[in-house]
C-alpha cells in the first residue's frame, strides 16, 4: 500500500515537472484567490478593530443648564450608574471644564483674553455615560428628552457619533461582502485553469494511460497522479500565499499603524499565523485536489 501511494506520487512530481509552465499558471491563479481569503482575515481583523476603537471611545456627553445645582447632577449620575446598560459614567464640574478648556487653549491669546473679558464661567457640567453596547447609546440618549430631565439638560452630545459608527458598520460589512464575492469568482477562475491544467495533462498522456490500463493498473494508480498535480499546486500557491502576506504585513504594518494608532497587522499575521495558514492550506490543497478530482472523473475514463 505505501509503495502504491509512493508510486502514485511519484508519478505526479513528475507530471507537474513536466507540465512546468501550465502549473506555474496554475499556482499563479490559486495564489490571487486565496490572496483574496487572507486579506479577507486581515480586513475582517482591522473592521472588528476600527469598530471596537470607536466603541471604546464612543459615549455619551449630557450638558446641564448652569442654572442646576450639582448635588442634582450627582443624584441623577448615582441613578443612572444604578442601570444595567450603564458601564460607566463620569462628572465633570463646571471649573473642572473650564480649567481644562483653558489648558487646551492656552496658545491662544485672543480666546483666553476672551475668556476673561466675560468675568464668569460659561461653561456648563456635564455627565459623560458609557454604555456596554453601542446599541444601548440611542436609548440612553432618548432618556434625557423624558420630561424628568429635559427641563435641566442643555443638550446631548451623541447623534454625530452615533452616525460615524453606523458608516463604520456599514463599511465593514461591505467590505466582507465585496471580499466574498471577488474571493468566490477568483476560487472560480483557479478551479477552471486547474480542471483544465490537468485535462491537458490528461490528453498528453494517453499512450501511457492506455499501457497502464493494457497492464491492468487499477482506477486510482491512473488518476491518483493527477489528482497529485492538483495537491501540490494548491500546496505551494498555498505556501507562497503565506509568504507574501508576511513579506506585506511587516513592510506595511508599521505605516498603517501611523494612520491607525493600536492597529498591528504584523503582530495578527505572527499571533493567528498557525491558525491561519491551516485555513490556507486547507483552501489551497482542498481546491486543487477537488478540481483535479473533477477532471479525473470527466475525461479520464477509466
Amino acid at each position: 500500500m505505501i509503495t502504491t501511494l509512493f508510486r502514485i506520487f511519484k508519478s505526479g512530481w513528475v507530471n507537474f515537472r513536466r507540465n512546468i509552465w501550465l502549473s506555474v499558471a496554475t499556482i499563479s491563479t490559486l495564489v490571487l484567490s486565496l490572496s483574496v481569503l487572507y486579506g479577507l482575515l486581515i480586513m475582517g481583523y482591522a473592521a472588528d478593530f476600527l469598530v471596537s476603537a470607536i466603541k471604546d471611545k464612543a459615549d455619551i456627553s449630557v450638558y446641564f443648564k448652569t442654572d442646576v445645582a450639582e448635588e442634582n447632577i450627582l443624584k441623577i449620575s448615582d441613578e443612572l450608574s444604578a442601570r444595567e446598560d450603564v458601564k460607566d459614567i463620569s462628572y465633570v464640574s463646571r471649573d473642572q471644564a473650564l480649567a481644562s478648556f483653558k489648558e487646551k487653549h492656552k496658545d491662544n491669546q485672543i480666546l483666553m483674553e476672551s475668556l476673561d473679558e466675560l468675568g464668569e464661567n460659561p461653561l456648563q457640567a456635564s455627565l459623560n455615560i458609557k454604555a456596554y453596547e453601542v446599541s444601548q447609546y440611542t436609548a440612553l440618549a432618548n432618556l434625557f428628552e423624558t420630561a424628568r430631565y429635559k427641563s435641566m439638560v442643555e443638550k446631548v452630545d451623541f447623534r454625530q457619533n452615533e452616525i460615524i459608527i453606523n458608516k463604520i458598520f456599514d463599511i465593514s460589512k461591505n467590505i466582507k461582502l465585496l471580499g466574498l464575492i471577488l474571493g468566490a469568482i477568483l476560487a472560480g477562475i483557479a478551479g477552471l485553469v486547474t480542471f483544465n491544467t490537468i485535462r491537458l495533462a490528461i490528453y498528453s498522456q494517453k499512450e501511457e494511460i492506455s499501457v497502464m490500463r493494457l497492464v491492468g493498473a487499477g482506477n486510482w494508480f491512473i488518476r491518483g497522479p493527477f489528482v497529485v498535480e492538483g495537491f501540490l499546486s494548491g500546496a505551494i500557491a498555498a505556501v507562497l500565499t503565506i509568504v507574501l502576506f508576511f513579506g506585506l504585513s511587516l513592510g506595511f504594518s508599521d505605516k498603517i499603524s501611523v494612520v491607525f494608532s493600536g492597529l498591528k497587522i504584523f503582530n495578527y499575521f505572527m499571533v493567528n499565523l498557525f491558525i491561519n495558514s491551516l485555513v490556507i492550506l486547507a483552501a489551497g490543497i482542498g481546491l486543487g485536489i477537488f478540481s483535479s478530482f473533477i477532471a479525473t472523473r470527466r475525461y479520464l475514463k477509466v
